[in-house]
Order: structure tokens, then C-alpha cells, then sequence
């Protein structure tokens, strides 16, 4: 529970009203808080869990159950795996979205802006495709398409702008490289709410 604690987790299992013997999916594994919660309730049941991180399968080794099944995989593939374990359909399935703490408070996957990390932000990093990549690569309207679609925003052209300048004389590599490029678009006291959305659109 300390990789990540799940919020609102009594609310959430209580909604699954879990049959004992039934199949439920915990489609972001995470620290495993809510599949561990499921698996009380588990009996002659079965827990299949996907998580694409490599240090969520890690969390996933220390939990020893006979009705667990951890897949190393994005959820959009579900089906696929359900089917391959022999799964025609779920009694339940829980998704926590988003990044968890431990993405958040581990400096070196660049997630937050208050530590200076690399500019990575792969919830996958066997991927290719890190948030420096982006903003050294993409051209100034696929920015502006990233942050205003992806982030939310609001002064995304002026932001892809200002970041297609400064890498023409310096390429991104570390988050505080792009605060600084982003604190004049961000006056006041105003930089706590507008910065995780630019870097909620690199993700």
C-alpha cells in the first residue's frame, strides 16, 4: 500500500458487490490495493490484473494467490488477454485512472514538476516515445494538438510556440528545462494549477 493507496477503495469494492466465484478485471494493477481488497472476497472466484508498468508487475510478484493472474500489458488489450486465459466475460471491472503516487514521487520518470527529472513520462517505458521526444520532435501544430487536446490547455498555441523556440537553440532533456520556457505563460500564484496540465499533455 505504500507503492500507491487507492482512493475511495471501500466505496469502490462495495460497488463491485463481488460474488465469491465470479471473474473480476483490475484494469490498473498499480500497488495492487484494489486487486488485494478483491481477492478478500474471492473464494472460488478469479482476479485477472493489467498494468503496463514495469514496477506495478514488481508490486504484482510479492502477491501470492491462487485466483490472481497479472498481465504486463495496457487494458486496451483486455479482450485479448481475457480470451487467452480462457475468459468470455467479467462480473467486474475496476479501473483507478491516472498515475499513481508512486509514478508521481519517483523523480527519475519526470512526472512531476516539483522534482527535476528527466523528461520521460512513459507510464510503459519499454516504449519509445518519451515526453522530450515530443517537444524536441513534434512540429509546432502537433504541440499545440498535444497540449490543447491532452492537457487541456488553454493558451496551448502560445505554449507550442514558445517550446518550438527555445529548442532551436537547446533541446529539452530534464522538466526544469520546460518550467522555465512555461513560467511566463503561468503568472502569480497561478503555476500550481496550470503546470501539471502542460505536463499532463506530454504524458
Amino acid at each position: 500500500m505504500s507503492y500507491h493507496k487507492p482512493v475511495l477503495l471501500k466505496e469502490s469494492i462495495e460497488a463491485l458487490n463481488i460474488n465469491p466465484n465470479g471473474m473480476y478485471v483490475d484494469a490498473t494493477f498499480g500497488g495492487g490495493g484494489h486487486s488485494l481488497a478483491i481477492l478478500e472476497k474471492i473464494k472460488g472466484g478469479r482476479l485477472i490484473a493489467f498494468d503496463q508498468d514495469e514496477d506495478a508487475q514488481l508490486e504484482a510478484g510479492k502477491l501470492s494467490h491462487r485466483s490472481f493472474t497479472f498481465c504486463l500489458a495496457n487494458f486496451k488489450h483486455l479482450k485479448r488477454y481475457l480470451k487467452h486465459h480462457g475468459i468470455e466475460k467479467a462480473d467486474g471491472i475496476l479501473a483507478d485512472l491516472g498515475i499513481s503516487s508512486h509514478q508521481i514521487d519517483t523523480p527519475q520518470r519526470g512526472f512531476a514538476t516539483r522534482f527535476d527529472g528527466p523528461l520521460d513520462m512513459r507510464m510503459d517505458r519499454n516504449t519509445p516515445l518519451t515526453a522530450a521526444r515530443i517537444l524536441n520532435e513534434y512540429d509546432e501544430r502537433e504541440l499545440h494538438k498535444v497540449l490543447g487536446m491532452y492537457g487541456e490547455v488553454r493558451n496551448a498555441r502560445t505554449a507550442a510556440h514558445a517550446i518550438v523556440q527555445h529548442r532551436a537553440t537547446k533541446e529539452f532533456t530534464v522538466n526544469r528545462e520546460l518550467l522555465e520556457v512555461l513560467k511566463p505563460l503561468a503568472p502569480g500564484g497561478k503555476k500550481q494549477n496550470i503546470w501539471p496540465r502542460y505536463f499532463r499533455g506530454c504524458e
